[in-house]
């Protein structure tokens, strides 16, 4: 039982876990980079002396350009908030292949537009093209969790999904160090900022480009009634034909849910609405992965992504150089704890234990934090260079990062691509998705405003909402590790208290594994190979025969 132990919900030949599974979720999980690179360079891009002097901040007030500031980063987010939704019937019709396809083609048109503005024609067409540009990442933002998600096998289902959010690490990465590079390197001039706003164009081409190559889902093959397609290309991610035992047990998992869901929601376009209005167990899980998001956000994470050297200037750090070099160390911690998190975290220790652990250590940091200013007041006492207090809050600040990373950045996107039944999956990411955007509008758009006229609290305010998401956690999400998608009914039951959901549904649905193989086995009169089949299945998962 070592770190990279996988928590299996039945013997897996070791051929699922292949390369195939491996790339399709990489493809469609880079979208995510789109969403990373803009959330990076966008804060250090309107810091730049070109960008302020070419549009003319320098003849404004400081709350105009705060406000300005505030609505050029928050178009973004409006955009995105819409395209969540607009995935939906692209998702339902169209698949999640070919919604990907779309949607990158329209975030590369408004990432396209942005490249026109000039301080003569105004901020226009910047406006325009993140709109447009955010309209594309939200819905690419629904589809891209839901797709790795109904791919993976369920013991690296975390793992799949978690390619997302290493990919919005990655690109956060690049957007952080490119700022720094332009700065450095170059002159303030109009190519100067351009660049940063060009260079989104590529992770959107190579998601256009993946996404023509890799294969359909093969859930939503079977959802569409095109279930021999759906069988051909899960045998193709599986690397097994369709006769082998553990290929029969995944087909008849995904016809007895589809068929469970036909006799009771419907499988239509409105069926997932009319589920959500008239099934409480639905509503409360729709409930349960939108709060989600409003607890990430409360972490703080998106006012520090968004306006990194506002909160590293609030801490003390001085000079636009030194913020933007601050922040690109903050991506590249972020982006090692990420890997770690993707390769060992998610699917060895779960989702319910991370986010309880990032929610405590989160907050304590962020109080030394809000403490340290507090009482030192950096901002009304500048100084060449960082005090000796100014360096704890910076060491507590890399200890936020330390513990936010591999808990709330990326462990609500996984939890959401695989807590509801295949109907309303992508009703439900929509809704989750849209809680992102929303949340994420509202800490753009008034995060200068509440650093303005909060100071040293909003990290108190952060705090506090961090230790009321752990409490959340405790009490309403169970741990999802290694249950397939097929049996997540069973776990958001509200018969069991959520701390001991899984254990519960994970042994049942072992049981079931070994009368089905016994069964299966048994049927060609072969009872004492069937013996042995359940004793190697209860062995190989720690049970007792």
């Amino acid at each position: 039982m070592g770190l990279l132990h996988l928590i299996e919900d039945r013997p897996t030949p070791k051929c699922v876990y292949n390369w195939r599974v491996y790339f399709s979720a990489a493809v469609a999980g880079s979208a995510a980079m789109m969403i990373g690179y803009d959330s990076a360079f966008i804060g250090g891009t309107l810091a730049l002396t070109s960008f302020r002097d070419e549009f003319g901040f320098g003849d404004m007030s400081k709350s105009q350009v705060n406000l300005l500031s505030a609505n050029i980063v928050s178009c973004y987010q409006a955009g995105a908030f819409f395209g969540a939704f607009f995935a939906y019937p692209a998702g339902h019709y169209l698949g999640r292949r070919w919604g990907l396809v779309i949607f990158s083609a329209l975030f590369t048109l408004g990432a396209g537009l942005m490249l026109g503005a000039t301080g003569a024609r105004g901020l226009g067409l910047i406006y325009a093209g993140r709109v447009l540009a955010g309209i594309g990442v939200g819905a690419a933002s629904n589809l891209s969790p839901i797709y790795c998600s109904e791919i993976a096998p369920p013991a690296i289902r975390g793992r799949l999904v978690g390619l997302y959010e290493m990919s919005w690490q990655i690109g956060g990465l690049v957007g952080f160090w490119i700022n720094y590079g332009v700065s450095e390197t170059m002159e303030p001039s109009h190519r100067q900022w351009l660049i940063p706003f060009a260079i989104q164009v590529i992770p959107a081409g190579l998601l256009f480009a993946g996404a023509l190559i890799i294969k359909e889902s093969p859930r939503w093959l079977f959802s569409r009634a095109r279930r021999e397609e759906g069988i051909k290309n899960l045998c193709w991610l599986r690397q097994l034909p369709a006769e082998h035992v553990y290929m029969q047990e995944e087909i008849f998992a995904i016809d007895h849910a589809l068929e469970d869901q036909r006799s009771t929601i419907g499988l239509g376009f409105w069926q997932p609405f009319r589920a959500v209005y008239r099934d409480r167990k639905v509503k409360y899980r729709f409930v349960l992965g939108g709060s989600l998001f409003l607890w990430q956000n409360a972490t703080g994470i998106n006012a520090i992504n968004y306006y990194s050297p506002t909160v590293f200037n609030s801490i003390g750090v001085t000079g636009t150089n030194t913020s933007l070099l601050t922040t690109g160390i903050f991506g590249v911690i972020k982006t090692v704890i990420t890997i770690f998190w993707l390769f060992v975290l998610i699917d060895k220790l779960g989702r319910r234990a991370l986010l309880m652990y990032g929610a405590v250590a989160g907050s304590l940091c962020m109080w030394y934090i809000g403490g340290y200013i507090a009482v030192a007041r950096p901002a009304e006492h500048p100084t060449a260079k960082l005090s000796s207090g100014g360096i704890s809050a910076m060491a507590f600040f890399y200890l936020w990062t330390v513990s936010y990373t591999p808990s709330w950045n990326g462990t609500p996107w996984v939890l959401n691509s695989e807590m509801f039944d295949q109907n309303v999956r992508t009703l439900a990411q929509a809704f989750a998705a849209a809680n992102n955007w929303f949340w994420n509008f509202i800490i753009a758009r008034f995060t200068p405003q509440m650093f303005e006229g909060m100071y040293y609290g909003v990290y108190f305010f952060f705090a506090s909402l961090m230790l009321c998401a752990a409490v959340y956690v405790f009490f309403l999400i169970p741990e999802t590790k290694g249950i397939p998608l097929e049996a997540m009914d069973r776990l958001f039951s509200r018969d069991l208290p959520a701390r001991r959901a899984h254990k519960a549904v994970l042994a049942d649905l072992r049981y079931e594994d070994q009368e089905f193989r016994r069964q299966s086995i048994g049927e060609k009169g072969n009872v004492e190979e069937a013996e042995v089949v359940t004793i190697e299945s209860s062995s190989r998962h720690g049970g007792k025969v």
